[in-house]
């Protein structure tokens, strides 16, 4: 079948994820603040008749039956799902050119952009990308480039301190519990395993040592990555273990080997004990917000188009959000019943103050994402240099 997007070549280093351009009074939260020379990919003007098939790379729980194959029955597209377990697979895969759209988190998707492998998106051909997507998953710097937007919202959730109340028998209101080299629970703390999670640090350093003159979590020049790798190296002293495997977080608290650490908002309801709770502390944190994003090189973009509109609906969207975990980009789920309700309650989904204390990944690159323009930040592979020296 004839490709509908022209693959480009990456027209920059994009290991190294250099975004060249000018910033013009940028904040921590304006995506159309910033301009960015990023790849010419063509967006889809009209959609035409629906293909066979389309192949998603999707986090676990984003692409079942239960909704897929309802798709299917009124498209005639056959959905063919991989499964990812990290964002840098997902880049990898993506890459291949052999998949139409990706659920893409903020830590993946500005790779994404600046590679050339996903294109911007027609969102007057997604009705659904309407009034009722929150507010605060409409145009993100991770995922709207120069006005235009590349990602279409599915949820997002906060990266929460979680704890085992019966070791840690007062709710901690700082991360300085996981921090500080004074920490009572050392030896039993859990951290994320992966580059991002140095914005975890500069969070914690932009509360408490201002001086830094951090803005943005993601933008961090040489002296700014140097401190938030010193914080993290005295905490590599009282780590149990890092993890990346949701499924070994939880056996990791469930086991006993950790008490308190970094954790999504659904991983203390799978662990199916009361005694495992989760806080968002006083510095604020760092989050994740996913979208679909389709490939360059779809050979299935009507069939794309119109599962971003499907899983977009109040209904669908909700059911994604439930099975996963995560606050929904569709307020209406909210509305629809009194399930509906509660679980929006209880992650925040309409609660647009609560994820104003969260930083959602982004991708860091060279040009500043707080939009200074004095000096150069580190990008992210200078942050996967980095992480390798916080494990020695």
């Amino acid at each position: 079948m004839k490709k509908r997007y022209r693959a480009l070549p990456a027209m920059a280093a994009a290991a190294a994820l250099v975004l060249a351009g000018c910033a013009a009074d940028a904040g921590s939260d304006g995506a159309g603040e910033l301009t960015f020379d990023v790849p010419d990919v063509p967006t889809l003007e009209e959609k035409g008749d629906y293909e066979d098939a389309v192949d998603i790379i999707a986090w676990s729980g984003f692409v079942e039956p239960e909704w897929a194959d309802v798709f299917t029955e009124e498209t005639g597209c056959v959905v063919n799902r991989r499964v990812a377990g990290t964002s840098d697979e997902m880049v990898q895969l993506m890459r291949t050119g052999d998949y139409d759209l990706v659920s893409a988190s903020g830590d993946a998707s500005l790779r994404l952009i600046v590679g050339g492998d996903v294109a911007p998106i027609n969102t007057e051909l997604i009705p659904n990308f309407s009034d009722d997507i929150v507010e605060g998953m409409k145009g993100q710097l991770y995922d709207t480039i120069n006005g235009k937007v590349y990602g279409i919202p599915i949820g997002r959730g906060a990266n929460i301190l979680q704890y085992n109340s019966e070791i840690v028998t007062e709710e901690p209101t700082s991360w300085d519990v996981v921090w500080e080299a004074d920490s009572p629970y050392a030896g039993q703390i859990t951290a994320y395993d992966a580059p991002i999670y140095i914005a975890d640090a500069a969070v914690y350093l932009m509360h408490h040592e201002p001086e830094l003159g951090i803005e943005n979590p993601y933008a961090l020049d040489e002296d700014q990555l140097a401190a938030a790798i010193e914080l993290l190296q005295q905490q590599n002293g009282l780590i149990s273990e890092y993890w990346s495997d949701p499924v070994a977080q939880i056996t990791s608290f469930a086991g006993g080997t950790t008490a308190i650490g970094t954790s999504w908002e659904i991983l203390r309801k799978f662990a199916a004990d009361d005694k495992f709770k989760g806080t968002l502390p006083v510095e604020g944190s760092t989050g994740w917000s996913d979208a679909w994003m389709i490939s360059t090189e779809s050979d299935s973009p009507n069939c794309a188009y119109e599962w971003m509109n499907y899983t977009s609906g109040a209904e669908v969207n909700g059911k994604i959000a439930m099975n996963f975990g995560m606050a929904p980009a569709n307020g209406a789920f909210c509305e629809l019943n009194d399930e509906a309700a509660a679980h929006c309650e209880e992650f925040n989904a309409l609660n647009e103050e609560y994820f104003e204390q969260v930083w959602y990944w982004t991708t860091p690159i060279e040009q500043c994402l707080d939009g200074r323009t004095d000096v150069q930040c580190t990008s992210f592979q200078e942050w996967t240099d980095a992480w390798v020296s916080v494990k020695g």
